[in-house]
């Protein structure tokens, strides 16, 4: 499991200092985008030497507690379902042990001249699919 610290600034939260809902989306985006970085891939070269652009095409989040200004988080990302052109992460959103946001996201495989639906590619595949761990143990070991 990957983990990605953040911290909660002004620009993330209400006039109450709540974090507002929509900035998690950035915040499992940035985690997924290191967790990419991790395994040697940056979003450039994907595009530029790969032709592979990923997008999200649903997502589904679990809100249970706030975030505040200030607050330390880790932000998980597991790879739970690896296809031959999408993928799908279970991610989490904690506050040292407090569970705040689980989240499942599917991406697709696009070419980035095109943004058509393609295929990950051998490479891309073998390396992903081995990285596959079920959800529900995820959520085990996390919850």
């Amino acid at each position: 499991m990957f983990s990605f610290p953040l911290r909660i600034y002004w620009e993330d939260t209400d006039a109450g200092g709540v974090v507002y809902h929509a900035r998690y989306l950035g915040f499992l985006e940035r985690a997924r985008s290191e967790w990419m970085r991790m395994l040697g891939y940056d979003q450039n070269e994907l595009s530029s030497e790969h032709g592979l652009v990923f997008a999200v095409t649903s997502m589904q989040l679990d809100f249970r507690s706030p975030a505040r200004l200030d607050d330390a988080l880790q932000v998980t990302v597991a790879l739970t379902q690896c296809g031959r052109a999408s993928l799908v992460f279970t991610q989490t959103i904690r506050r040292g042990d407090e569970l705040l946001v689980t989240a499942r996201v599917k991406v697709a495989a696009l070419g980035s001249s095109d943004f058509r639906p393609r295929a990950l590619g051998k490479m891309f595949y073998e390396k992903f699919k081995v990285l596959e761990s079920p959800e529900s143990e995820f959520l085990r070991n996390t919850g």
